[in-house]
């Protein structure tokens, strides 16, 4: 059986004003590094193949929480927001004409001025997941892990989500078929 933990990285700068970071590589910030630094990952994910986003926030996270250099994929990388990357999605909705939507709102085709869909992040994500063997834990973004869940869930971006994403909680998959278990597992406390 393979199964996959995803866990959100730590919070950047940008997360913290509301700014829409997609492929802008910002680092997490310094109250983010305090924090994972005093968590580790809960057992049998301690002994996990581990994976990360190429971009800098997703592998330092990787690393404060298990010890070690994650091995990255481009497929986790996060979705690509095009012209809205660095905006405040809230500024974004306000104006009418945008296009900007909230989640709920979006299908599998919604798509960012010169960005990505959710459908098209799905097209390289399944090469990737499908490859995957016995245990592996990704650390990724929020884009990621919503495409992710939403097939494991059978939700098509359409209402509420069946799902709410925090951080420092391990969100667990079989993969074959994928099925996500309905709770997600908190991050230990290091001891010490």
């Amino acid at each position: 059986m393979s199964r996959l933990a995803l866990l959100r990285h730590g919070h950047t700068d940008w997360n913290r004003a509301g700014r829409i970071q997609g492929r802008s590589d910002i680092p997490l910030d310094a109250e983010a590094r305090a924090e994972l630094g005093g968590y580790r990952l809960p057992s049998p994910w301690d002994t996990a193949s581990i994976w990360s986003s190429p971009l800098s926030r997703a592998a330092e996270t990787a690393q404060l929480v298990s010890g070690q250099a994650p091995k990255t994929s481009d497929a986790l990388t996060e979705m690509n927001w095009g012209e809205w990357e660095g905006k405040r999605g809230v500024d974004l909705i306000a104006i009418p004409d945008s296009g900007y939507r909230h989640i709920e709102e979006w299908g599998w085709d919604y798509r960012p001025p010169k960005g990505e869909s959710p459908a098209e992040i799905w097209a390289r994500l399944a090469p990737w997941l499908t490859n995957l063997k016995g245990d592996n834990l990704a650390v990724c973004h929020i884009g990621i892990m919503r495409v992710i869940l939403a097939k494991a869930w059978g939700w098509n971006f359409a209402g509420p989500a069946p799902f709410k994403i925090k951080r420092n909680r391990l969100f667990i998959l079989e993969l074959d078929p994928m099925r996500a278990e309905p709770e997600p597992i908190r991050l230990v406390a290091r001891e010490g």
